[in-house]
């Protein structure tokens, strides 16, 4: 009977973890696969444009994003100085505004009699103000907005490596005569080296997996020709064949990052070793200044967006009463629940399984399926596509079985499978995480009362784990809410979110009209990331 239970568990971890993981290798065998004309058309057309425009954007945003997020990281680290305590969470809100919102208000507020023109005409008058406002569209319309968006990955695990920085550190720069510029570069940056590249490799995975954005700004990239491959094209072949060349680029980024922090030997000295910060109490002009630098990205980056969208939704309401704004909030809703329940489910058995198994197998299959996080959501669904149409051509018919298309493409279960997919990553390290904190003691002291392996689980572990759920559920949430392409390929029909309305109206030029789904996305991501903010801004020692 333990031996039943132990290969239930066994079973299930497996099984989960080979669900997820079928959608990567359906990528890796398709790339095989005889395609359609479009193939060559493309490949002597648009390929080599693709693969360019996709790594030009890669290096802008990595730039800008080092630049903004250790930056800021380093100011509020370091120094003291009028609302730095406010700037510390106020600048993760960035999270809640996705690059192709950003883009929307980017466009919305430099175009020609946008807003920039109109309160340019308020204040001085009429005048020809169009030849003076500025233009951001294209490459660097793209760049800003996904740096914007994205520079939180950076600051947070920048800002994370910077709190934990012994003074020791900062005090031998001083000894050595080293300046605060110098100290900055020899000493503080390179010792929160491997935090800045994971941040920086996150909005990497990030950049390359947009949707939104570049296709709102009319630039071909590697995620807008698979999703043009799949939809405009009817060619599922070559739409997975391009995936594959999205993944190597994703593949050259872990190898990088890896090779990178090869040499790398940085840890946190022990309790004698260490010495907390003595952050620096600015005055005057100084203080003027980092209080400027954080306002301007928390301006930039936060306010700028949802004052646009806040501006459109006012002076246009017929667009707030002509959008079902109940029925996109329960559609979002109802995505949220259904998904974060079935990620924390199966997220448990997943690491319940592990725990109780010990099989290095598992482990390694599990260490595999949690890199869904790293594929686009344009991947994720075009090769779920293309493993349900196989599966139904050869299997599903070979029974002479009813087609079983229906139930998983176009549908709300073929949807919640690939965010499962998707962000499975998210939910199983994050209940892993909960589970390292409960000694294994305590499971062997439950099995000596008489507790099964079922009883232990529901009644000590899940109750231990509180925090850690709602930690998931609310990361997982935020992510749900934001995703685009994903929602947009395997959504019902006439089934919308705030997202999809959104990207609808903005596709068709009517910038007015996703104001108000926009304002609404923006209002809901910064109430999960409120939430979340005490648990990834935690700092013990303040």
């Amino acid at each position: 009977m333990f031996n039943k239970k132990i290969n239930i568990w066994y079973s299930s971890s497996i099984l989960i973890s080979l669900i997820v993981a079928v959608p990567i290798l359906t990528v890796f065998l398709s790339f095989f696969e005889n395609t359609s004309n479009y193939q060559e058309i493309l490949k002597n057309t648009f390929l080599i444009e693709y693969i360019f425009n996709s790594g030009v954007l890669l290096i802008g945003v990595l730039f800008l994003t080092f630049i903004i997020g250790t930056g800021t990281a380093y100011i509020v680290s370091f120094y003291k100085f009028p609302g730095v305590n406010f700037f510390k969470w106020a600048l993760i809100l960035s999270f809640a505004v996705p690059p192709y919102i950003y883009a929307y208000s980017l466009v919305a507020f430099f175009e020609n009699y946008g807003t920039a023109f109109t309160i340019l005409k308020a204040l001085f008058g009429e005048g020809n103000y169009n030849k003076s406002i500025p233009k951001f569209d294209g490459m660097f319309g793209a760049i800003l907005s996904i740096s914007f968006s994205l520079f939180g990955y950076v600051y947070i695990l920048t800002r994370a490596s910077f709190f934990y920085q012994s003074q020791n550190l900062i005090e031998i720069g001083r000894n050595l005569g080293f300046s605060k510029i110098k100290s900055l570069f020899s000493i503080i940056l390179p010792s929160a080296r491997p935090a800045i590249i994971a941040g920086l490799s996150l909005v990497a995975m990030e950049t390359l997996s947009d949707f939104g954005a570049v296709s709102f700004f009319g630039i071909n990239t590697l995620t807008t020709g698979i999703y043009d491959s799949w939809i405009a094209f009817d060619d599922l072949a070559f739409a997975n064949q391009l995936s594959f060349y999205l993944l190597i680029f994703i593949l050259a980024l872990f190898i990088l990052e890896n090779y990178s922090r090869k040499k790398a030997k940085y840890h946190v000295p022990m309790k004698g070793g260490f010495k907390k910060k003595e952050k620096l109490n600015l005055k005057g002009i100084n203080s003027f200044l980092a209080f400027i630098a954080c306002f301007i990205v928390f301006f930039l980056s936060f306010i700028f967006p949802l004052s646009q969208m806040f501006y459109w939704t006012i002076i246009f309401p017929d667009n707030f009463y002509n959008l079902n704004i109940f029925e996109l909030l329960f559609n979002t809703i109802y995505l949220v629940v259904i998904s974060s329940l079935v990620l924390i489910i199966f997220s448990f058995i997943s690491n319940y399984g592990n725990r109780i198994s010990n099989s290095r197998f598992l482990n390694l299959l599990t260490t595999f399926s949690v890199s869904g996080y790293a594929i686009p959501g344009v991947i994720l669904a075009v090769a779920f596509i293309t493993f349900i149409a196989w599966f139904d051509n050869n299997v599903i018919s070979y029974f002479d079985f009813n087609s079983i298309k229906k139930f998983f493409i176009g549908s709300i279960l073929g949807l919640v499978i690939v965010y499962f997919i998707r962000f499975y990553s998210l939910a199983c390290n994050g209940i892993k995480s909960g589970y390292e904190k409960i000694n294994k003691s305590i499971d062997e002291s439950a099995y000596l009362i008489g507790y099964s392996k079922m009883k232990t689980f529901l009644n000590i572990h899940v109750s231990y784990l509180r925090n850690s759920v709602l930690l998931v559920s609310i990361l997982v949430s935020l992510e749900i809410i934001r995703e685009l392409p994903i929602t947009l390929i395997l959504r019902p029909f006439n089934f919308e979110t705030f997202a999809t309305t959104a990207y609808i109206y903005a596709s068709e030029d009517l910038l007015e009209a996703a104001a108000v789904p926009s304002l609404f996305l923006i209002i809901i991501a910064s109430f999960f990331i409120l939430l979340t903010s005490k648990y990834i801004l935690r700092e013990n020692n303040e």
